[in-house]
């Protein structure tokens, strides 16, 4: 483990939410190996005592269980702006991921899943996350603003940073920035699912066929309607299209 991930674990508290004593003991033993403060739940209930009490950096949420389901307790930490979440389930269909993902959790895992992957997924999120701040910090500061506007938008590609209207900064996922951009560089033109993979994929891009629908929605959603006008519009049986003129 190097210097930078020694550092960011032992300031990071990770909550466990699952129904499961042994997989919490499994999870738990194993990220306080690696460094992290490591509590847990045994539902959302226990969950937001735990949240009333501490401040997590990351919660890693179960999707079945008994008392209340994980996607009904991850609605309620996106209405409160939560800690970002990791998704679990054993069911692990496509439906069931997308879902997840549109509902906001950062990352999804089918279980049993390999705890070494779980911790790779973990500090992948929390160097995303803990990233944007300080792009949006650096983008502030600068003196040259490179990139692009749009309908009162900026897009500082310099410093891999999103403001609106109001020049706030509006935080977007490794994925939702990579495909704002291909519409930004191709704008005002029809573009397929597989020309936005080709323009948005990069070497460890949450973007695949089935999840661009997904990542568009989201995208969507951070955008909104300004004037009532949909920035990003879907033309039927072909795919979509970035409605307003950007310059650079």
């Amino acid at each position: 483990m190097n210097a930078i991930a020694t550092f960011m674990d032992l300031d990071t508290r990770i909550l466990i939410v699952d129904d499961d004593p042994g997989i919490r003991t499994l999870m738990s033993s194993f990220l306080e190996k690696h460094g992290f403060r490591a509590d847990t739940a045994a539902d959302p209930i226990e969950m937001r005592e735990r949240l009333a009490a501490y401040r997590y950096d990351l919660i890693v949420l179960d999707v079945m269980m008994p008392r209340e389901d994980g996607l009904s307790a991850l609605r309620g930490l996106q209405r409160e702006e939560g800690p970002p979440v990791i998704m679990l389930s054993a069911v692990g269909t496509d439906v069931d991921r997308i879902v997840g993902l549109e509902m906001g959790a950062e990352d999804y895992l089918a279980k049993p899943c390999n705890p070494r992957e779980l911790l790779a997924r973990i500090r992948t999120v929390l160097r995303r996350v803990r990233a944007e701040p300080q792009a949006a910090g650096k983008a502030r500061d600068a003196v040259k603003e490179p990139g692009y506007r749009f309908a009162g938008w900026r897009m500082d590609v310099e410093a891999h940073a999103l403001y609106n209207p109001a020049d706030r900064p509006v935080i977007l996922s490794d994925g939702e920035y990579r495909l704002l951009r291909a519409f930004v560089e191709h704008p005002r033109r029809v573009l397929t699912r597989d020309q936005l993979l080709d323009y948005a994929r990069g070497s460890d891009s949450e973007l695949y066929d089935r999840a661009i629908d997904v990542q568009i929605s989201r995208l969507r959603r951070k955008l909104g309607n300004e004037g009532g006008t949909e920035l990003i519009r879907t033309v039927r049986n072909e795919g979509y299209m970035f409605a307003p003129v950007v310059e650079r």
